[in-house]
């Protein structure tokens, strides 16, 4: 553990834990800069091809911890959201490899736009989400009114922003806010079966297809058509799309290395 973060890696995928349970994995500086870090050293490590973002017991991550934002040298607000907060999201959005969040329990404020941010969402049956920056006159910060609206539509983001009312699993699950709800017990289980699936795709082509993804939601149709055959001739011409075609005459599972 460093500061609240634990690493796993095994194989090809890295699991990243939120770990102060006694706190529901409430975010310190501490361990904000050691996630940032953490995302950070990975997007450069090639051995890694999916990543999995975890809470340790029974939350996700209740977002920022108060009693640190009580303390008399505690830094503007502006200045935590740019410096601390920020970068995290751009990293998530920006790396290579798709990040899965695992929600195992209340994802709150910005615990709710870090699980916003990753490409995958998976919820555990007792999962919660909530925005309530408004009870602490407050407002939703680290992406999430950037990247809710893109996930759930305007007038579910606009009513989770702003009356900051619980939203279950099965809620989020109705929605599209997640991808699928699974029993408690199993969450880690299947958020595991999933990363691997996602880590036996060819490297490069997945993080053209999540850059490309990312991309779609600022561009008009023509760029987007554009930009996809400009990726699918990079993608063509990797050793990884003749590796599949072999397999795939061979009928045989191919063995991609991101080339």
């Amino acid at each position: 553990m460093t500061d609240g973060l634990r690493v796993e890696v095994d194989g090809p995928v890295a699991t990243l834990t939120l770990d102060r349970p006694e706190a529901l994995n409430a975010l310190t500086i501490p361990m904000k800069l050691a996630l940032r870090a953490e995302l950070e050293r990975i997007a450069v490590d090639r051995a890694v091809r999916a990543v999995i973002l975890t809470g340790a017991g029974r939350a996700f991550c209740a977002g920022q911890d108060l009693a640190e934002r009580e303390r008399p040298d505690a830094a503007p607000l502006d200045e935590e959201v740019r410096e601390r907060y920020n970068p995290i999201i751009r990293a998530l959005r920006s790396m290579g490899q798709p990040v899965i969040a695992a929600v195992n329990g209340v994802a709150a404020g910005a615990g709710a736009s870090l699980a916003f941010a990753c490409d995958l969402r998976i919820a555990a049956a007792d999962a919660r989400f909530v925005l309530a920056f408004g009870r602490i006159g407050l407002i939703p910060d680290s992406g999430a009114t950037w990247l809710l609206p893109r996930l759930v539509g305007a007038a579910r983001a606009a009513e989770m922003a702003l009356v900051g009312d619980p939203i279950s699993a099965e809620e989020a699950l109705r929605i599209g806010l997640v991808s699928r709800v699974v029993p408690n017990d199993d969450l880690q289980a299947e958020a595991r079966t999933l990363a691997d699936r996602v880590a036996a795709g060819a490297p490069l082509a997945v993080a053209l297809t999540k850059g490309a993804l990312e991309r779609a939601a600022t561009i008009d149709l023509d760029e987007a058509l554009e930009g996809e055959a400009k990726l699918q001739g990079i993608a063509g011409a990797s050793a990884d799309h003749a590796e599949g075609l072999a397999a795939f005459r061979e009928k045989r599972a191919p063995q991609f290395t991101g080339e």
